[in-house]
């Protein structure tokens, strides 16, 4: 029981942090240690990770929200345009062989870490507010459709891809960027985590409650040291994070300490 303990707070904690930091999703820490360290079923592991990613992101939200580092009004037209794209892409990848693109979130996470360190992002909320509105709009749904259509095809990689087209295409400032994901994102992992539990019946409560608060612990405290970061300091730091997170999830994935 005391490993088990363990293996949740770790993967709880590295979660929140992803989630606090960079907008990334919890299940894609959370699950692969759940399957590969304890043995959990694959759809319970996902569907513990996504209860947790709930309380996470939208605790990192209020807490980008209350710095004014969020953009509530652009993140509702991506939300509605995922959330519609996330089921076209599933339907398509239903039809499609697909078993390439299976790690696909695991290694984005970590070019992207290498990404923010190589090449931070240092635009301006003053650059992106220069847009006329109608573009932003434009924008914000096909940004939506975008990463809805990819997260569906692939099953994963829904904060990663958040992060990388609202800092590389919308050209979001990444404090405003990763304020945007998680309040998008606390929407989409509610709807998987219920969809999760109507299917699979109640997860393991014990795992469920001490990731979920590890999760949120983790993000609250990466998500109020976001908001006080320099620019600078926040994309080498946020680098860091995802590079290390990257590469411990390949080593998960693969099995290797299994």
């Amino acid at each position: 029981m005391t490993v088990k303990l363990i293996v949740y707070i770790i993967a709880g904690l590295g979660a929140g942090i992803g989630t606090g930091l960079a907008g990334l999703s919890a299940a894609a820490v959370i699950s692969p240690m759940l399957i590969t360290f304890l043995g959990f079923p694959a759809y319970e592991a996902v569907g513990i990770a996504l209860a947790s990613d709930v309380l996470a992101s939208a605790a990192s939200a209020w807490t980008y929200y209350r710095n004014k580092n969020i953009d509530i009004r652009h993140g509702i037209l991506m939300l509605v345009t995922t959330l519609l794209f996330t089921m076209v892409g599933s339907y398509v990848a239903s039809h499609v062989p697909n078993q390439a693109m299976g790690n696909f979130s695991v290694y984005m996470t970590c070019l992207l870490g290498i990404k923010f360190i190589v090449r931070p992002v240092m635009t301006t909320k003053e650059a992106n507010a220069a847009k006329p509105e109608k573009t932003k709009n434009i924008q914000s749904l096909l940004a939506g459709a975008m990463i809805g259509f990819i997260c569906g095809f692939i099953g994963a990689g829904g904060g990663m891809m958040m992060l990388l087209i609202l800092t590389s295409v919308l050209g979001y400032e990444l404090k405003t960027a990763v304020g945007t994901s998680v309040f998008i994102m606390a929407f989409t992992a509610l709807t998987g985590a219920a969809s999760h539990m109507a299917i699979g019946g109640a997860p393991d409560i014990t795992a469920l409650v001490v990731c979920a608060a590890a999760t949120l612990a983790g993000a609250l405290g990466a998500a109020g040291f976001a908001n006080k970061a320099s620019a600078r300091r926040l994309n080498r730091i946020t680098g860091i994070v995802l590079a290390v997170l990257g590469v411990a999830m390949i080593i998960v994935k693969q099995g290797w300490f299994a």
